[in-house]
């Protein structure tokens, strides 16, 4: 009976072991479970209709500089119409404040629309042509991408107006040439530039003119955007 007393102990703790190791691998298999997410049980929400909006009305406004209000009141038609038709927003230029003020209405159903709204008409008030500035209202992945020659290389008098006229060229020639290359839109505003256009792309003009900035001749430069251009071309 001695003998046989350890025998009957070790199978008692081996049991237990066992039992605990069961209840370890059923809560494990429990919590996979939990986590695993079964794609027909899915929740599925219905479309946002209009005036759902309401308790979370959008507003923004954009100030319009002096030399942009005759161009402004020309294409004012242009602007209102697919702020107001494509996208369902309110528009608005205030005279007193001289700002062009867009807010979300009832009728807005998309939540980007005020951002595409607002990137529209700053687009147009940097001096980009409507049919342009259209693009970022139709297209999700366009930027305007914005910098000055003093960020490049600090430049002052007849060098700051030389290096302009480097990257404009003989009628617009360059800025011509670099835009249909790159497939970007470039406004010189003085000593500012704004280029429109995709990330890849901006990119490319951005180098583009920054070498012109930096003293590049336009020849050099064209060889190079050309050889960029034809390698991004090749890879899609």
């Amino acid at each position: 009976m001695a003998d046989n007393q350890p025998e009957e102990l070790a199978s008692a703790s081996e049991i237990e072991s066992m039992v605990q190791r069961k209840k370890r691998t059923h809560d494990d298999s429990e919590e996979t479970s939990s986590l695993t997410v079964d794609p027909s049980n899915r929740p599925k929400f219905p479309p946002l209709k209009a005036g759902k909006f309401k308790a979370n009305r959008q507003f923004r406004k954009m100030s319009v500089p002096s030399h942009r209000y005759t161009p402004l009141k020309d294409n004012w038609a242009n602007i209102y119409t697919p702020v107001v038709e494509k996208l369902k927003l309110q528009i608005r230029f205030n005279l007193k404040t001289r700002n062009v003020e867009i807010k979300t209405c009832a009728e807005t159903t998309d939540l980007n629309a005020i951002q595409k709204a607002a990137d529209f008409v700053q687009a147009f008030i940097l001096g980009f042509a409507v049919e342009d500035a259209l693009a970022l209202i139709r297209l999700d992945d366009l930027y305007i991408d914005s910098f000055e020659v003093s960020d490049v290389k600090p430049l002052r008098g007849d060098h700051l107006s030389r290096a302009i006229g480097r990257i404009a060229g003989s009628g617009g020639k360059t800025k011509f040439t670099i835009e249909n290359v790159t497939k970007t839109r470039i406004i010189l505003a003085d000593s500012k530039i704004h280029i429109l256009g995709s990330f890849q792309n901006i990119r490319m003009a951005k180098t583009a003119i920054c070498n012109l900035i930096l003293g590049s001749p336009p020849s050099k430069v064209y060889g190079q955007i050309r050889r960029v251009a034809d390698r991004t071309s090749e890879k899609f």
